[in-house]
């Protein structure tokens, strides 16, 4: 993971950024509504008592998702967390603005995979020093019976997004994506990935904030066509018993590795709102073996990193 270029931030619009995120979670939930057959996101508007705040929006058991949420948060505070310094201990103890959109989808029908997106943008000051910002992000994708079609659209659409800011920039945050998403401890991915990065201020704040406008906007565009392709597929009690399942990976990254709960948490964020990507239902089997070449072995080939628009080619 690269850390910031002080030498090159830049002047940042924090009212831009703020501006796009709130428009981004405002057409991401219309959008989800549609999709849900006209179910509502409840919203929850909540107050951080050490510095701001955010709006979480959950939609429960619609036609489409069995639960799902969209936040937008913008926090500020005396002292960035660790999990926000991994990369520059320098700035441990500078005062910090973070805000962001995140989302995760859990549908239903184990055939529609999971997914998950955030986009986010930090600025750190130190006494007498220029502020230092930066920006992080992406989308991955989690299916318990993975279709390659599926795949290959997810990431041409992650690859049109990257294009126009360098032909390297699709396989370095592809790259990013799939060692950021991998679970040590069961030597798996937690999903077919997509991208991510962080820590991005090359080039200035003008191109930074379109690279991740650009990653925002092709988040429905790369999401829908899936959930229209597979959400009427039918399914039983096998299918959603292996959902459940493979939910629990989902669970162990999200509680042991990832940065953005670690950062919610340290911060003293709000919970219940940090804590809206865990899926409703979920189990844990000890030591599950799937049917040797049954559809729910064939999944284990798909969590390893692979070049997914040269295989299709």
């Amino acid at each position: 993971m690269s850390a910031p270029d002080d030498s090159n931030t830049g002047k940042a619009d924090k009212a831009k950024v703020r501006s796009y995120l709130i428009s981004l979670q405002e057409h991401i939930t219309a959008a989800m509504e549609a999709q849900n057959g006209g179910a509502r996101f409840s919203r929850d508007v909540w107050t951080r008592p050490a510095g701001g705040g955010g709006d979480s929006r959950v939609l429960r058991d619609g036609s489409l998702l069995e639960q799902g949420g969209v936040g937008f948060s913008h926090v500020f505070g005396d002292h960035l967390p660790p999990a926000a310094t991994a990369a520059r201990p320098d700035l441990a103890g500078a005062s910090f603005e973070a805000m962001g959109v995140s989302l995760v989808f859990h549908p239903h029908n184990p055939y529609v995979p999971t997914t998950h997106m955030n986009v986010r943008f930090f600025i750190a000051e130190r006494p007498g020093q220029d502020p230092v910002w930066w920006f992080g992000g992406g989308f991955d994708l989690t299916p318990y019976y993975p279709c390659d079609e599926d795949i290959r659209h997810w990431h041409q659409i992650a690859r049109r997004a990257c294009q126009p800011f360098g032909d390297a920039t699709y396989t370095d945050y592809k790259e990013w994506c799939d060692r950021y998403f991998y679970l040590k401890h069961r030597q798996e991915t937690r999903g077919v990935g997509g991208l991510f990065f962080d820590d991005l201020n090359s080039g200035g704040f003008d191109r930074c904030f379109s690279l991740l406008q650009s990653v925002g906007n092709a988040f429905l565009e790369a999401y829908l066509p899936i959930v229209e392709r597979r959400r009427h597929d039918v399914f039983g009690e096998r299918e959603r018993q292996f959902q459940l399942y493979r939910r629990g990976r989902y669970v162990e990254f999200n509680l042991v590795f990832d940065r953005g709960t670690l950062f919610g948490l340290q911060s003293g964020g709000r919970t219940e709102s940090i804590l809206m990507s865990l899926p409703p239902l979920v189990r844990w089997e000890y030591g599950f073996e799937p049917t040797p070449d049954s559809p729910e072995a064939k999944l284990a080939d798909y969590l390893r990193p692979r070049d997914w628009l040269g295989e299709s080619a």
